[in-house]
């Protein structure tokens, strides 16, 4: 397809779409396509799609990694299944796994035409969100890894606003005396954590305060030992902090939990935040301060994304960011002043 677009000085897309026999290429062009790609003896064109082909209605991929995704990315997942189906574009699963190895290729269901567009969910591995970017299809992605930015997706990009969340918590926080804050979660892990993270120093330097690096949890945490680390980071300090601005609720949940098995005495409770307002993790559900992401909402917006870039796939693509309400629980809670 490179190939045919180079020549033609047309882009992928709409080789792509003509070579599938897809709407949004003219007749003249989509025959000059054809034309060439004969010519430079590339794969037989397949017929145009018969009467019975066509009524099985138009696709889009979700793509996600961890088939045992969490409710919080089902209730997105869900939302863009019903939107799309109004619309009577059918969605399809596409699972990739959570890390690239060498000569991995994506699925073919993603590379031979089946899908009109894809909407990337919960994939934060360079090389293979690298892998979904160079596919000649309209995308959209929830939240990318910081080393692959948005210029490099060749898709539109949808954010979670946590900068300027987490700043005002934090400064809250700071503001009631809690100075001896540390962050918990891996900053490089996604864009978002990065940003949230950049909300947390913010708050220090606008008070013309510095945080104490030793408080903070920042790195790499591996996939299923998020708990162990978590404690073996905590137990390693030599004192307590006031407390933990954490970058999500899962991570709030493991902090809660080491803090209740170990019943750590304090001379005042230590403050904890998290992000998400994520009722899965009962230790914390409408306990901590958190901010009110609503699933439903972003599966509508990453829906309405995928459609319009694929009716428009010669529009520029574009940044966005969706914010949300902080819950002011527990410490932070107005009762508490």
């Amino acid at each position: 397809m490179k190939d045919i677009a180079d020549a033609l000085s047309v882009s992928r897309v709409s080789v792509w779409k003509a070579l599938n026999d897809r709407p949004g290429v003219s007749n003249t062009l989509r025959e000059q396509i054809r034309q060439k790609a004969r010519e430079m003896g590339y794969i037989p064109l397949a017929p145009a799609p018969t009467e019975v082909e066509t009524s099985k209605g138009r696709t889009v991929s979700v793509v996600v990694c961890r088939p045992e995704s969490s409710l919080f990315w089902m209730q997105i997942i869900h939302q863009i299944a019903k939107d799309l189906s109004r619309q009577g574009v059918n969605l399809m699963y596409t699972y990739l796994p959570t890390y690239y190895q060498e000569g991995y290729t994506l699925p073919a269901s993603l590379r031979d035409g089946s899908v009109e567009g894809i909407i990337v969910l919960n994939v934060y591995s360079p090389p293979l969100l690298q892998l979904l970017a160079d596919l000649p299809l309209p995308k959209v992605y929830l939240d990318t890894a910081p080393s692959l930015p948005f210029q490099r997706l060749n898709g539109d990009l949808l954010l979670i606003e946590g900068r300027s969340l987490i700043r005002e918590i934090t400064g809250k926080l700071l503001d009631k005396g809690y100075t001896r804050l540390g962050f918990l979660g891996d900053v490089q892990y996604a864009q978002t954590n990065t940003e949230r993270y950049q909300g947390f120093l913010q708050a220090f330097e606008e008070r013309g305060l510095t945080p104490d690096p030793q408080l903070s949890l920042t790195g790499a945490l591996g996939l299923r030992t998020h708990y162990e680390e978590i404690s073996r980071f905590l137990s390693d300090l030599p004192t307590a902090p006031d407390g933990f601005v954490c970058v999500s609720d899962y991570i709030a949940h493991f902090t809660q939990r080491y803090i209740e098995e170990r019943a750590i005495q304090t001379d005042k409770p230590i403050a904890l935040t998290g992000f998400d307002n994520n009722m899965e993790y009962l230790n914390v559900a409408e306990r901590i301060t958190t901010v009110d992401v609503r699933p439903k909402t972003l599966g509508a917006r990453l829906a309405d994304k995928i459609l319009f870039s694929i009716a428009h796939p010669t529009f520029p693509h574009e940044v966005s960011y969706v914010s949300s309400e902080i819950l002011y629980r527990g410490l932070l809670a107005e009762k508490n002043g």
